[in-house]
């Protein structure tokens, strides 16, 4: 079936409606414009600054909240989803369910977090019994089983363990091991220089000091504590893998056993730990970092057990702090949303519990949600968008002039080959076997980690789950998977500014349609080019295609580069590399599946003076547009393998010719790149 037959059959079912439902969509249309100049900046240039062009009128329209370190287009429906997950969330705390029911579990997980003054009068008595399992601990023996219970109840001191399908035979769920252990988001907090890193261990110090003081412990002894663990965790930053370096693949595929983490983690007793996860010993084990094993397998025998213990007690009081009483919450604040992202003011309480209710019962509160909130013919026209895309990414692959006939075969298998998940699982996760009780929010909370890890860890030997998603459908995001080459969009996203159900094709495109391109793009990014359309870690270009895609990708490299993100600070264009090929490829595909849906017809009409190839390009610049601190700025350019909202609009459009006509920029603008600069990819 050609794709204008697609568009046809969209459009008669849409005329074939009830009264009822043509006053939704009128509803939506008011609501939710598809566009509007009102977002706009028209006194700033094109081609000087798009982004403020684009998004001017927003940014000032919504200036950024204290409890926020960034407000953009996905932090705005964000907090609109949130009010509608409230609605499901209340309502069955309100029903009084009998026990054992999902209502049940909600209600009581969410009510349990939202009855401060029992979390108050209780202080630390609901973890007092790990507590005193730390303090009693008289061997290392005894230190490897806390460690394992530990793990069970996902708190991971030093590593993470976990099920993952194997990089080189993805059909097959094995474990896996990676670095962690500490307090700071990443290594490089611990080892650089200057002064804000010195200003951000000073901080976390200071937290961790609080946090003994809080627990009972004197304040003198608590701050020498705090010394003795910054150290102990600089010891783990020093061995752990650099964010570059865990983003090659094969660096970061190291299969074993149990006797093979024996010679890599020497001195760590691996056979008491995975007794202590309480499962049978995996046949087969990915090692993310192996130099990090050995670290800890030193540790494990230098670090007397008095720091150890220390050390066990940083991780659950750190690890817990969120779901304490007040002082603990602020002090998890102080460190983790002031001084890291600057924010100026908590969020209000039932908007933080809320997102960790949502999270533990992720797929009992996404089907309450997607049938209240997700209507079927949403599905259908993504699903038409979604087949739009691929064919204008199989047109793009047979139009590229550096790649051989033989790789544009492989290519066009593995895009044909991606699968694609819309809206929401095709069945549901069972929840029976968790245990939501009225005692404690933090012990929800635990009960709920131990849940999680006992379904993750069940996998490990068997075959890949084809039907399971990794984001639940209230979550407002995207993601591809390499090992299992799809695509998945959760029923969240597909709602304005991303996704119009009745509108504008050119803002649909330029919107949710460079998302869908993007998520498709990834599986043919620097990272996702080196995996089979079947999703195993397998070479499938000639030496000379892959020689020149690098080499086309490195002028993204350099573009990024050369971004200043604040005062001397520049963006990371080897970190945002797999991103940022995604956001141009997306573009590419998706404007030409919008050609593609107005060939031979009729040019549409203008919106507020603005042409459906100008739409595109503001939607797309609108789905980025976002306040944001300069704490923020920093710590996300660290951090994030996305660059930041203003660099995706100007890192990807002024390498687009179509950009350029659209709105009349030459050789004398800003933006402008000379043709034979400018990135040529997908």
């Amino acid at each position: 079936m050609k794709r204008t037959q697609f568009f046809t059959a969209l459009l008669a079912a849409g005329i074939a409606v009830s009264a009822c439902e043509t006053g939704k969509k009128e509803t939506r249309k008011k609501q939710f414009p598809s566009f509007t100049a009102e977002n706009m900046d028209l006194s700033t240039k094109p081609g000087e600054n798009f982004y403020q062009y684009a998004n001017g009128g927003w940014m000032k329209q919504h200036p950024l909240p204290d409890d926020k370190s960034r407000f953009g287009s996905f932090d705005m429906l964000a907090e609109v989803n949130r009010e509608n997950v409230k609605k499901i969330i209340n309502t069955a705390a309100e029903e009084n369910a009998p026990a054992g029911t999902v209502s049940q579990k909600i209600g009581d997980f969410y009510a349990s977090g939202m009855d401060t003054l029992k979390i108050e009068k209780e202080g630390i008595a609901p973890i007092k019994p790990y507590l005193e399992q730390i303090k009693n601990i008289s061997s290392k023996k005894e230190l490897i089983q806390v460690i394992g219970e530990y793990h069970r109840i996902q708190l991971f001191p030093l590593f993470y363990f976990y099920s993952t399908p194997d990089k080189k035979n993805s059909d097959m769920m094995i474990a896996g091991i990676y670095q962690g252990g500490l307090g700071l988001p990443d290594r490089d907090y611990y080892l650089e220089e200057g002064e804000r890193a010195e200003s951000l261990r000073a901080s976390y110090i200071n937290y961790l000091t609080t946090l003994y003081t809080l627990s009972g412990i004197d304040e003198v002894e608590a701050a020498k504590t705090a010394q003795d663990i910054m150290r102990f965790e600089t010891r783990l930053a020093k061995a752990s893998n650099t964010m570059l370096e865990n983003r090659d693949p094969h660096k970061t595929y190291n299969k074993t056993n149990v006797a093979g983490l024996k010679d890599m983690g020497k001195g760590f007793p691996w056979d008491a730990y995975v007794a202590a996860l309480k499962i049978d010993a995996p046949a087969e084990i990915n090692v993310n970092q192996p130099k990090f094993l050995a670290e800890i397998g030193a540790m494990f025998n230098d670090e007397d057990l008095a720091m150890w213990k220390d050390y066990l007690k940083t991780v659950l009081l750190r690890e817990t702090a969120a779901y304490l009483p007040s002082g603990y919450v602020q002090a998890n604040f102080e460190m983790y949303g002031k001084a890291l992202s600057g924010q100026k003011a908590m969020q209000p309480r039932w908007k933080t519990v809320l997102n960790t209710t949502s999270g533990a019962l992720g797929e009992a509160v996404g089907q309450l949600y997607v049938k209240e909130f997700f209507p079927p013919e949403a599905k259908t026209r993504m699903e038409t968008l979604v087949k739009n895309l691929q064919i204008a990414f199989g047109q793009r692959i047979d139009q590229l002039d550096w790649m051989s006939a033989e790789t544009k075969v492989a290519a066009k298998d593995k895009l044909a080959a991606m699968n694609v998940k819309i809206g929401y699982p095709n069945k549901w996760r069972d929840y029976s076997e968790l245990a939501i009780k009225k005692d404690a929010y933090v012990l929800n909370v635990l009960r709920s980690n131990e849940f999680e890890f006992e379904f993750d860890l069940a996998k490990v030997g068997k075959a890949v789950d084809k039907d399971e998603w990794h984001m639940t459908p209230q979550t407002v995001n995207a993601y591809y998977s390499p090992l299992a080459n799809e695509v998945v969009f959760p029923a969240a996203i597909l709602q304005p500014p991303f996704f119009y159900l009745d509108g504008d094709d050119a803002v649909n495109y330029g919107a949710i349609g460079v998302v869908i391109g993007h998520e498709m793009t990834h599986g043919f990014d620097d990272q996702g080019r080196q995996y089979s359309k079947e999703g195993n870690l397998q070479d499938w270009w000639t030496a000379e295609d892959a020689e020149k895609f690098n080499a086309k990708t490195q002028v993204l490299v350099n573009q990024f580069d050369n971004f200043i993100v604040l005062d001397d600070v520049h963006a990371n264009g080897k970190l945002s590399l797999g991103e940022n090929i995604a956001d141009f490829g997306g573009l590419c595909i998706s404007h030409q599946a919008l050609h593609n849906a107005m060939a031979g017809k009729s040019e549409p009409a203008k919106i507020d003076g603005f042409t459906a190839e100008q739409r595109f390009f503001l939607a797309y610049s609108r789905v980025w547009a976002q306040n944001i601190r300069d704490a923020e700025i920093l710590r996300l350019t660290k951090e994030d393998v996305h660059s930041l909202g203003k660099f995706r609009v100007h890192g990807p459009l002024p390498n687009l010719e179509a950009f350029y006509q659209a709105f009349a920029i030459d050789a004398t603008s800003s933006l402008y790149i000379a043709p034979e600069n400018r990135a040529k990819i997908w």
